[in-house]
């Protein structure tokens, strides 16, 4: 059973105790007083049927967190594989035990200890095997309905937040947004939290935690706030909404009166308690007495509410009280003490007089003298310090009695205020314990009918909710639902999500139905960001408060037996508890699997998502299956997914069990339009781009996304971007360095043009041929291994490596013809090379656009066509070339030409500047 608060009197825990009857009651031995009144007659029943329960004592460190933690991680379960690793088995518990519920874990760790103690089940065994644990079962008390704490917080029924101020950071929370916390405006009341007094709050929370499926509770809750609701009635529900403002903590102020800790404080929220309950027991009087809680608030505030308030009234003196900072009573209600105070009221002047007759005695030298009364010491001469008494033997005078010396002045006791003090003794000190005396007789007389004054909390606080539940009702359109026990599952008519109608501008309403055996598992596919976890957290909570007895927002609701409600909508991650955010979700469709029924509603959204695409579908798949399987006894299930394959490969059975919803949209050119409105079928595509363009991710990004998931939808594999690879290779080639730390590939060459007459038989310009073909060859090869990047795709690296490998061959070869056309003092008397170095100008000239070159033909190197007659792309040295202008720190070469009998030819080379 979950962590739930009880009331003083213990009723929940009694409740327990009647419906599971139990043989044993194992608690720890510090206990606070109510459950020490509440023990000590539970084993004083000796009627009991049919016997009383055995109570077990255990200290209170067998219930330590940590220990009891520890307790639960080692001990034997027969239902754990011996194969288990430690993690797995934590892991495993995990999805059985709720370790957030902090006080159910110490119970089962109580528990455990009072098993290994009795041994129960292994009396017989060696000392060393622990006692089996054959299972878990989770205990729900009758007509409540089952809602775990993820549950509460994906559908932020309650949502805490770190307190603003710096001193309560630490601390401090507060409520957010949420169903029962406050709105995100500075407004002064909640969304359905209005309560005006501090009880109303605490039992509206109490509600929270406990939804009912008692019919006749749900229905006496409707008919107070369907009675507020009436136009006729908004002026009584205003004036006991005020009326309730004043109806304090009257359990503390008891608990202080027991102690005798009452301040004046306590008398005064007191006294304004029982009046605004009498104000509220007139009301009720005139309100129709067939609803239950009118009968009941005028009927138990009974008499004694009006006898307290005029004790309190006729014997509190408030103002001088609050003056005083002490209980004061008023005059004439003890003669005794009233004879008192008017002798301590005219104490001043009666000792002026006292104080002229002291002075008629005293000697001459001491100007003046006075006559004080100080409570517990009594009366007393002062006479101020005369220049003459230094030591404190000048202190002495006849006849007087010295006490002390303060502020310059002697105080001294003489024989008539002695005299004093015994006619008139320590007045002060005596009014205050008679009215002491009075304050305890008037609690007793309070603390006597001490049950009124819880009945009234209680009765109050129920009220309390009640008009805060009609004031949210009135404010936001809510209608009353309708219950029918024969229906399982619910029916809305245009659902509205209670807190996202408050945030947005327009709200669309939904509808659902989910009873009888017809579309108990409803598939929801969508767009993402067109409602689908909105829907279903809409259903939840139309639910949810439905069955805490509350108005909905829907023009029409019929909730049927609901006995659960179950969610997988957002993962509550936590790092205290060790595990995965997908293994997190796993514990919650674990929970929904294992305990769900015919009667419970199960919530799940976009399930498998942290976990491998197939792995997912399939887990998801195989859970709806396993729900569809079980027939008429399957429970309501809302699943949302983006899964749209769990469709298309009909992973699902069909059957009328099975009904599948999608989110209406509408594509308007590039842009989705969402209707937010739910209808019968299957989304095409999850439109993902269109939400990523809205999130504000680049267009390229985009567009490659697109072509990637039609490649995927398609069947085909998926093609690089040509772009990019080549952008890749190019950024690799240039960026990459040899053994020597320069770059491979470093600035372009400049072209190179040899003169017509050249001859082939000389010999300096015989090696220039020679390295020019091979250089020709490599350029050749360098386009081949290009196209092969481009329809290989399989095969980069290896081409990669080839062109690498042919790449650094002509860096080799080029150095070589740098060297060759560089080095005039290598071949002495060549006249080649003096033609070579002359026409160098030729080349600049070229370059300038002073004249035009010859035509190239396609035998040449920067032919536009390849050997086969193809469009033929510029090779690395000729994109470098037409991408950069020749000056600045350029020194162009002289040109060659190559030439034949026939065909005038230009041959583009390459050199480094």
């Amino acid at each position: 059973m979950p962590d739930a608060p009880d009331h003083e009197s213990l009723k929940l825990l009694q409740r327990v105790l009647d419906e599971i009857d139990p043989q044993s009651v194992v608690t720890s031995a510090k206990q606070d007083e109510n459950m020490t009144r509440f023990l000590g007659k539970l084993a004083s029943q000796e009627h009991r049927e049919p016997k009383r329960p055995e109570i077990i004592f255990l200290p209170s460190v067998d219930f330590g967190l940590e220990i009891s933690k520890q307790r639960l991680l080692s001990g034997n379960y027969s239902f754990i594989p011996d194969s288990m690793t430690a993690t797995e088995k934590i892991l495993f518990l995990s999805s059985i035990i709720p370790f957030d519920c902090l006080l159910t874990v110490r119970a089962l760790g109580g528990l455990l200890k009072f098993l290994a103690r009795r041994r129960i089940g292994v009396e017989l065994e060696d000392c060393n095997v622990s006692v089996p644990i054959l299972g878990f079962k989770k205990f729900v008390l009758t007509h409540l309905v089952s809602i775990d704490q993820d549950t509460y917080s994906v559908l932020q029924i309650f949502k805490s937040e770190s307190h603003p101020s710096v001193y309560k950071v630490a601390s401090g929370l507060k409520e957010g947004l949420s169903l029962f916390g406050s709105l995100p405006t500075p407004l002064p009341t909640g969304i359905l939290n209005r309560c005006r007094c501090k009880w109303g709050e605490k039992l509206l929370r109490l509600w929270f935690t406990r939804p009912t499926q008692d019919l006749g509770e749900l229905n006496s809750r409707l008919d107070v706030i369907q009675f507020f609701l009436l136009p006729q009635n908004l002026d009584m529900a205003q004036m006991l909404h005020r009326l309730l403002g004043h109806i304090k903590n009257v359990p503390l102020i008891l608990k202080r009166m027991k102690l005798s800790h009452t301040k004046v404080s306590d008398w005064q929220v007191l006294y304004k308690t029982v009046y605004s309950a009498l104000g509220l027991r007139d009301a009720c009087r005139s309100l129709p007495q067939s609803i239950q809680l009118f009968r009941d608030i005028a009927q138990e505030f009974s008499d004694d509410l009006h006898h307290i308030a005029s004790l309190i009234g006729k014997v509190v003196d408030f103002e001088g009280s609050l003056a005083e900072n002490r209980f004061i009573v008023l005059p004439n209600i003890d003669p005794e003490i009233d004879e008192k105070k008017r002798r301590l009221m005219g104490l001043p002047s009666f000792l002026t007089e006292v104080a002229q007759k002291e002075l008629e005695n005293l000697d001459s030298r001491i100007p003046s003298c006075s006559v004080i009364y100080i409570p517990l010491i009594g009366f007393l001469l002062s006479i101020p310090r005369l220049p003459s008494m230094v030591e404190t033997s000048d202190f002495e005078i006849e006849g007087l009695d010295f006490m002390f010396l303060s502020e310059e002045k002697l105080h001294y006791r003489s024989a008539r205020t002695k005299e004093l003090d015994a006619l008139l003794g320590d007045l002060h000190c005596d009014i205050r314990d008679q009215e002491t005396l009075l304050m305890h007789q008037l609690q007793c007389q309070v603390l006597a009918r001490a049950a009124v004054l819880t009945r009234v909390l209680d009765l109050a606080s129920r009220l309390d909710v009640l008009l805060a539940l009609a004031s949210a009702a009135r404010d936001y359109g809510y209608s009353r639902p309708r219950y029918s026990p024969r229906l399982l599952g619910v029916r809305i008519q245009n659902g509205r999500h209670p807190l996202m109608e408050l945030c947005a501008r327009t709200f669309v309403p939904n509808s659902a139905e989910c009873g009888g055996d017809k579309g108990r598992v409803k598939v929801i596919t969508g767009p993402n960001s067109s409602g689908k976890s909105i829907y279903l957290k809409q259903v939840g909570l139309i639910t949810f408060m439905a069955l805490v007895g509350s108005f909905v927002p829907a023009e029409e609701a019929e909730i049927g037996a609901v006995d659960a409600i179950f969610t997988r909508i957002h993962s509550c991650e936590s790092i205290s508890l060790g595990l995965s955010t997908f293994m997190i979700d796993l514990n919650q469709v674990a929970k929904a699997v294992n305990n769900a029924t015919e009667q419970s509603l199960v919530l799940i959204d976009e399930f498998g998502k942290g976990t491998n695409t197939v792995d997912g579908l399939a887990l998801l798949a195989a859970v709806i299956r396993h729900w569809l399987a079980l027939g008429p006894t399957c429970p309501h299930v809302f699943v949302a997914t983006n899964f749209l394959s769990l469709v298309q490969l009909q992973l699902l059975p069909q059957g009328p069990l099975v009904q599948y919803l999608t989110m209406e949209t509408c594509e308007d050119g590039n842009d989705l339009v969402f209707f937010y409105q739910v209808c019968e079928g299957v989304a095409s595509a999850s439109h993902a781009s269109h939400t990523a363009a809205q999130a504000g991710l680049p267009d390229k990004l985009i567009a490659r996304g697109k072509e990637v998931s039609d490649f995927i939808r398609s069947g085909k594999p998926i093609q690089p971007v040509k772009e990019l690879l080549k952008e890749k290779q190019m950024e690799k080639t240039m960026g990459s360095r040899g053994r020597s730390g320069l770059p491979l590939v470093q600035a372009p060459y400049t072209v190179l043009l040899l003169p017509l007459e050249t001859s082939h038989q000389d010999p300096g310009a015989r090696s220039f041929f020679l390295w020019l073909q091979r250089m020709q060859a490599l350029e050749r090869e360098q386009d081949a291994l290009w196209q092969g990047l481009e329809l290989l795709e399989h095969s980069q690296a290896w081409y990669e490596g080839r062109l690498r490998e042919a790449q650094q061959q002509q860096l080799r070869l080029g150095a070589l013809g740098e060297n060759f056309l560089t080095d005039s003092h290598s071949e002495p008397g060549s006249p080649q090379l003096a033609q070579i170095q002359k026409v160098n100008i030729c080349l600049q000239n070229l370059i300038q656009g002073k004249f035009s070159p010859h035509p190239l033909n396609k035998d040449s190197s920067c032919a536009t066509q390849d050997w086969k007659g193809r469009p033929r792309k510029q090779n690395l040295w000729q994109q470098q070339v037409s991408c950069r202008e020749v000056g600045g720190g350029w020194k162009p070469w002289a040109s060659v030409g190559v030439g034949s009998t026939n065909t005038q030819t230009v041959s583009l080379l390459f050199s480094r500047s």
